[in-house]
């Protein structure tokens, strides 16, 4: 009885998320290379839907994932158990978690509002998704076991896959194409990344409901917009009383009841800055999980950092930054618009990664965003483009996608591509791509042009950035305003290399498989260790001819410089050589004359001072 009533639920709830889920299944299919309007979620639904799966879910931490049956047999009386996710977390010893996603919102809460406190530990007590499961009688727990519900625990995870096994994955594909998804595939953001992502938002949102009850924590950025890789880090907008995505009410704007409020400071900058530091606090001292919290208020986006030890998770908390939220709906858009965008961008990144050329550290490299930048560009500007310019974008915006940030930043794009009239029609596959993304930025002119995704053109530099792109919404700053002239001169020259590579692997995979897959092949030699030596700019690092204390004798050592000028520094150039000794023993003739001169003006003194003393003894005796 319990099990065809938990089957009629579960046909009833796929018939329901059909639609919806049919992208999530077609998304990741090689049978398609474009994916149909129907077919795709829109962000404002993705966004939606994750955010619905948060408001029914638990995270429940147990000792091991043997612990799951005794689990959904207690969870059992608060509701219908959809989906259990076991994931685990590494400190001194594993902390295992089971994440549970009841039918709807009401049973999440009542299992979260039966749950109770540690008498024994002396914290804050404050009301969370995040609990733990207390062990029980071992008798009890047998006698209920037949009343269990079968549903099954998917134990996909949350951690990376290791290099080594990934390597071999790659090793034993088929080709250079099925490497490049198979790679895409195996380091991608899996569903339980996303589920506690978007878990974490919701912890934040709950926190700060009481006082502000419209308030609407929103993740943005690469856990998103469909570039995330599995770890990375989560970004996140806390709007106290604007929701970032949906319709406002407008019904309140008609009523005579009107909020007291307190007035802002004249400095917004400074008001979002206190605001965050309050937030900050909160976090600190209250949130369970939260821990290392880091105010950095004078950046130019002031931004929250902490690392959540339940989902292993490092986030960005800001509160202003809207225009990061619209430019990930617009990758997002750009990502489902085609599915070879995505593991294209996945192997570039990689590609630049194993080069040194990017760094998780701020600084002077290349960032994910500015990589982004250059494979969209690349995309505007094939003879067949397969993805639209962003002007056409903003040209056929309808009423409905007009949004302009506090900042005055138009941020109004269209959400349908059919209003743009753009249709793709190149058929290329994904290596084909690739290799013509190296020989398309080997060819570029990095040191006049700057690259416009807007326009889909390059344009002249505006100043002396080493690197220019122009950020599609805030046209009046450069994206890569961080690359210094060395690191854009190591990026082409990394390009040119991977351009040689790729086309030398291309030619190879044509041997026969028993010969290729003995030995690494495809994008595996397109990789390179961290261990090898990373390419460097002759220009910048030319080595010197010769030391400048080389110049002069090395006194008080045990090895000084020969008499006859014949020292041990070797030399490329016998001109610089010769020209060397020559200034060695002139110095030394110098040298030799300033301390005859200083002898003879010694003696000299020593002789008028003599005959004076002399004589004033004489008067002296007179």
């Amino acid at each position: 009885m319990v099990q065809s009533s938990i089957m009629i639920y579960a046909l009833k709830r796929l018939q329901k998320f059909y639609l919806i889920r049919k992208d999530f299944v077609r998304k990741y299919t090689n049978s398609a290379t474009t994916l149909s309007a129907k077919d795709r979620l829109s962000y404002l639904e993705f966004i939606q839907l994750r955010q619905s799966e948060a408001k029914r879910t638990i995270v429940v931490q147990v000792n091991s994932e043997k612990s799951y049956l005794e689990l959904s047999n207690y969870c059992k009386t608060y509701g219908n158990i959809v989906s259990a996710h076991h994931y685990d977390v590494q400190h001194e010893d594993d902390h295992h978690y089971i994440l549970l996603e009841f039918s709807n919102e009401e049973e999440a809460s009542a299992a979260i509002n039966d749950s109770t406190y540690n008498i024994d530990y002396t914290g804050v007590p404050v009301r969370s998704p995040f609990l733990w499961f207390k062990a029980t009688d071992k008798y009890q727990l047998k006698k209920n076991e037949l009343a269990m519900q079968q549903i099954g625990l998917n134990i996909d995870g949350n951690r990376t896959i290791d290099n080594e096994r990934l390597n071999n994955l790659l090793l034993a594909s088929s080709c250079i194409e099925d490497q490049i998804k198979l790679l895409y595939q195996q380091t991608k953001l899996n569903d339980v990344g996303l589920r506690l992502r978007f878990l974490a938002a919701l912890q934040v949102q709950h926190a700060v409901s009481g006082m502000f009850p419209n308030a609407n924590a929103q993740p943005f950025g690469s856990s998103v917009n469909g570039f995330g890789r599995m770890g990375c880090d989560l970004d996140l907008i806390l709007r106290l009383d604007k929701g970032v995505i949906g319709k406002t009410n407008t019904k309140r704007s008609e009523s005579r009841l009107v909020f007291h409020t307190k007035e802002n400071l004249s400095n917004g900058r400074s008001q979002i800055q206190r605001q965050m530091e309050t937030v900050g606090d909160m976090l600190h001292l209250f949130l369970p999980g939260v821990f290392h919290v880091r105010r950095i208020l004078q950046a130019r986006v002031p931004i929250i950092k902490y690392h959540h030890e339940h989902l292993n998770l490092e986030v960005d908390l800001s509160m202003n930054n809207l225009t990061g939220f619209y430019m990930s709906e617009l990758l997002y858009m750009f990502g489902e618009l085609d599915e070879r965008v995505r593991p294209l961008m996945f192997c570039v990144r990689r590609w630049a990664n194993s080069c040194g050329l990017t760094n998780p550290s701020p600084g002077r490299w290349i960032t994910n965003f500015s990589l982004t930048c250059l494979v969209i560009f690349f995309l505007q500007n094939l003879e067949q483009p397969i993805l639209p310019t962003i002007n056409s974008l903003f040209r056929s915006a309808s009423q409905e996608d007009v949004h302009i940030t506090e900042d005055g930043i138009n941020c109004s794009f269209t959400r349908d591509f059919k209003r743009t009239g753009f249709h793709c029609k190149n058929k290329s596959q994904i290596n084909e791509l690739l290799l013509q993304f190296f020989e398309f930025y080997s060819q570029f002119d990095f040191h006049n042009r700057a690259l416009s995704l807007n326009e889909g053109r390059d344009l002249p530099k505006p100043d002396h950035s080493a690197l220019y792109i122009i950020n599609p919404l805030e046209q009046i700053l450069n994206v890569s305003k961080n690359v210094s002239l060395e690191e854009c001169e190591r990026l082409r020259i990394e390009i040119r290399n991977g351009a040689w590579l790729l086309e030398s692997e291309i030619e190879y995979s044509t041997i026969p498989k028993s010969d290729k897959y003995s030995t690494s092949w495809g994008i595996l030699n397109l990789f390179k260790s961290h261990e090898n030596t990373i390419t460097r700019p002759n220009f910048f690092l030319k080595p010197r001819m010769m030391e400048i204390k080389d110049l002069f004798d090395r006194t008080g050592t045990d090895n000084p410089t020969p008499v006859n000028g014949n020292s041990s520094t070797k030399f490329k150039n016998l001109i610089v050589k010769k020209q060397v000794q020559n200034i060695k023993s002139q110095a030394r003739t110098e040298i030799k004359q300033m301390h005859l001169n200083a002898t003879t003006s010694s003696a000299v003194t020593m002789t008028t001072t003599t005959p004076i003393k002399k004589t004033l003894k004489s008067k002296r005796s007179r």
